[in-house]
């Protein structure tokens, strides 16, 4: 549930900035299906009730829009050429607004949270459709550019960004509970290795599996909400006898809201990243990180390469191998209130939907 956070706190972090803005989800017709493959009713679809009660828990139910074929969700299906052609600029998520509506605004900015898996597969011509006909790049992989950075930009120039987040969502509460780490995670990612020449990207199951250990070795508690397959019992079974804490994110972080009770729940983030955000050296920062961030919680992740964009040290600490992953949560074990003030104050200077929105807008010359 960590995903519905992002193009919501698009929605209203442009809102705070005195935009009247929507947000438009784009499905494949063939989605639209119950679970004996016979042809189900969009308004019935377990799609549109989810897409329904994300927007209701997050307050956007009066701008949320979902498309799915000739179906329309949210207004009248004549209103919604009108509103995409008066758009100033649309935010292309991923890419998820495809042909004749994501051609319909005046300008349009495509907005990567997968660098890597984006830039190969543009460069192996199988990203499909929804790439070109951008007015302008950005990309959490904020190294994409540079020259020890793996990943090929192409004929693309892509902008560095961050995660945006408005504050103002997520508060710092007390702590409940300390020396409890946590985070929330797919073991396997929604997508497969990736293939460049002889060189094999990895996935986020090939990094954790170097770290299992890591309960052994520090005074602290680490969790994870983990959406692992069966199929992959034995690598959970590892991490369990290895002293990992495992809870079921289904049940336990359903919800957005749960999600953000769960994040300030906690003391401190612990993650991982996938593979291929790894060696790479692709700069890629996490939006769950971010509101870790924002909520005063430390974050003890690993490195990318993001050190070059943010300030790292206190409140955000990284590492590489097993011994400086021990090493940096046990700087957050001496001195937690200092990393947590940290922790915000950063997430305030540099991951501010004004600021962070405010740097895109500006490269491409659109004002409320």
């Amino acid at each position: 549930m960590t995903v519905a956070w992002v193009p919501f706190g698009y929605v209203s972090g442009l809102r705070r900035l005195g935009f009247e803005t929507f947000l438009v989800e784009e499905l494949d017709a063939s989605t639209c299906v119950d679970p004996q493959g016979a042809a189900a009713s969009f308004r019935n679809s377990s799609n549109l009730a989810f897409f329904a009660e994300v927007a209701d828990k997050l307050g956007q139910a009066d701008r949320s829009v979902l498309v799915c074929g000739e179906e329309v969700w949210g207004m009248e299906p004549s209103q919604l050429p009108d509103m995409l052609g008066e758009a100033d600029l649309l935010f292309n998520i991923s890419g998820h607004l495809g042909g004749k509506l994501r051609d319909m605004p005046r300008r349009a900015v495509y907005i990567d949270l997968d660098p890597g898996y984006t830039q190969f597969w543009h460069a192996q011509g199988i990203e499909g459709p929804r790439l070109p006909g951008h007015d302008a790049y950005f990309s959490v992989g904020t190294n994409i550019g540079r020259l020890d950075c793996r990943i090929p930009s192409g004929d693309i120039r892509w902008i560095p960004t961050l995660p945006p987040t408005v504050l103002d969502e997520w508060p710092v509460v007390d702590l409940a509970e300390t020396g409890r780490f946590t985070t929330v995670a797919s073991w396997r990612g929604p997508f497969g290795p990736v293939t460049d020449g002889d060189r094999t990207y990895g996935l986020k199951v090939h990094e954790f599996r170097k770290f299992a250990e890591l309960p052994e070795r520090v005074p602290a508690t680490l969790e994870v909400a983990l959406d692992i397959h069966p199929a992959d019992g034995r690598d959970r079974d590892l991490l369990l006898s290895r002293g990992w804490r495992g809870i079921d994110p289904s049940r336990e972080v359903a919800t957005p809201l749960d999600f953000r009770r769960y994040v300030q729940g906690s003391s401190a983030e612990f993650s991982v990243a996938q593979g291929i955000y790894v060696e790479t050296r692709s700069g890629w920062f996490s939006d769950r990180t971010a509101r870790y961030l924002a909520s005063g919680r430390p974050a003890v992740v690993q490195e990318t390469g993001f050190g070059r964009t943010l300030p790292i040290g206190e409140g955000l600490l990284t590492f590489q191998t097993l011994n400086e992953a021990v090493a940096r949560v046990q700087e957050v074990m001496e001195d937690p209130e200092r990393h947590r003030k940290a922790a915000r104050a950063l997430a305030e200077e540099h991951l501010g939907s004004d600021a962070v929105l405010g740097k895109i807008l500006e490269v491409v010359g659109v004002a409320p």
